[in-house]
């Protein structure tokens, strides 16, 4: 189920994306955090000290709870705008 609007938006060209490499496709310009939510993918990282689930939760930057790797790199997801040929990674990476 696609939990995109559709027919109300003018969108950007399609683009892929690489999350734990499966290959998704997404729009260029929209929000990372979102184009993971509507892909089904919540949990996107867990916590250092008790490996708890963490996922969306201000959409702001605030709360640093969306954290990704992108080339290695920690990111916050809801800040990030997507662009052809990322490669994220989400899930255990503070090892």
């Amino acid at each position: 189920m696609d939990l995109r609007v559709s027919n109300y938006f003018d969108r950007s060209k399609k683009v892929i994306i690489s999350v734990n490499n499966k290959k998704i496709e997404a729009y260029e310009g929209e929000c990372l955090a979102l184009v993971l939510f509507v892909n089904n993918i919540k949990k996107l990282r867990l916590s250092p000290k008790k490996k708890q689930s963490r996922g969306i939760f201000c959409l702001m930057g605030s709360c640093q709870e969306c954290v990704v790797l992108i080339d290695d790199k920690k990111v916050i997801s809801c800040n990030i705008f997507i662009k052809d040929g990322m490669k994220i990674k989400v899930g255990d990476f503070d090892k």
